[in-house]
């Protein structure tokens, strides 16, 4: 009877593991604060490499110029780690290889991020940073995600944003070095930044605003910097953000119901004579059809003149009066003084403009005097 707990218990087991592969790495390990991984030096490897491993890239031809003048610079920095350079200008390339002092074998590889991040267009003061332990770098192909190409150059300026803020942003949430030039999108940083840059740029291309991004970040970066909250989950205090699909389709005015599929043709239309006997036309003689259809076009014509009789009456019918405006009762403020008033006009005759006032009693005696000369 012990057979079957034992399987059981395995098959147990294994879905355990199965459980525990599926979730993050990272989220499981935990790295003590202040631990760094020791340097990788010749005491490791005493004896160097058996074979000599190279990798070669071409540059676009505008960076030509800066790479001239930047590539004793690299040279300098790769001989280090015993590591040559060559520069091609003929061909448009750029070739590191390994020698017999090189004792590093993950230099090589080094050595290859640093001419692809000059080939696309990283400062060369940016792209030594890949020579160190902690730094990476992660070159995102952008070209193929969008097929309109204005669209394309849209989403692409979003990601830079306004004077390059957004890019400059995220730089500092992700402590990476973020450059965006033509179908590539270059980073370089630890791996953790790497992570999330990429996550960014991608959401991008597929229309969802890096600021929603960045705002997690920031969130995340608060929430990382609490020592009890590291171990808890963060989902509670991450926003959730709804994808809205405003552009939908316009429907059309007009919408035609389409009909039910029968496999049965339709019904055969009713010919005249079928028609004819359901009404019990057929069955009556001719003068009387005559008849039934003179009665027809007479009803019609009847119908017809009652309404244009009707549309010429409409001319003859007088249009609505408006109701007349009621005067105001007169009230004690808006009352005239009819003495006042006329004693007003009075002294207005009486007097001349611009002549002294009048006496009447002079004016009445020369009146006299006038009547007496002309008796």
């Amino acid at each position: 009877m012990a057979a079957p707990t034992e399987s059981t218990s395995e098959t147990l087991t294994i879905k355990n593991l199965k459980k525990s592969k599926n979730t993050d790495e990272t989220e499981l390990q935990t790295v003590p604060d202040g631990w760094k991984e020791p340097k990788f030096t010749r005491v490791d490897n005493p004896k160097g490499l058996l074979e000599e491993s190279s990798f070669a890239t071409l540059f676009p031809k505008y960076r030509e110029v800066y790479l001239k003048e930047c590539w004793p610079l690299v040279q300098k920095a790769l001989g280090d780690v015993f590591i040559n350079a060559t520069l091609d200008l003929i061909e448009g390339s750029m070739t590191v290889h390994t020698t017999k002092k090189t004792f590093d074998p993950y230099a090589i590889l080094r050595a290859r991020d640093l001419i692809k991040l000059l080939a696309r267009s990283v400062p060369f003061e940016q792209a030594v940073r890949i020579l160190e332990d902690d730094v990476a770098c992660d070159i995102i192909k952008i070209g193929t995600l969008v097929r309109n190409r204005e669209r394309f150059v849209k989403r692409r300026q979003r990601l830079i944003g306004p004077k390059g803020s957004t890019l400059k942003a995220l730089e500092l949430l992700t402590s990476c070095y973020v450059m965006v030039q033509g179908n590539t999108v270059s980073a370089l940083g630890p791996y953790s930044g790497l992570k999330e840059v990429r996550k960014v740029v991608l959401d991008t291309m597929k229309n969802i605003h890096p600021i929603y991004n960045i705002k997690t970040l920031m969130i995340k970066r608060e929430l990382a910097s609490d020592p009890e909250l590291r171990t808890q989950s963060w989902e509670r205090f991450l926003p959730n953000f709804r994808h809205k699909s405003l552009s939908k389709r316009k429907q059309p005015k007009k919408k035609t119901m389409k009909k039910e599929y029968t496999p049965f043709p339709p019904p055969q239309p009713e010919s005249k004579i079928d028609k004819e006997l359901a009404t019990g036309e057929f069955f009556l003689r001719e003068s009387e059809k005559r008849r039934q259809k003179l009665n027809e076009i007479k009803a019609k014509q009847a119908e017809a003149l009652s309404k244009r009789q009707e549309q010429r009456k409409k001319d003859f019918i007088p249009p609505k009066e408006k109701p007349a405006v009621k005067s105001k009762p007169a009230t004690a403020e808006n009352k005239i003084d009819i003495q006042a008033l006329k004693e007003k006009v009075k002294k207005a005759k009486s007097k001349k403009l611009g002549a002294p006032p009048v006496n009447l009693e002079r004016s009445s005696a020369k009146d006299c005097k006038r009547k007496k000369v002309k008796s």
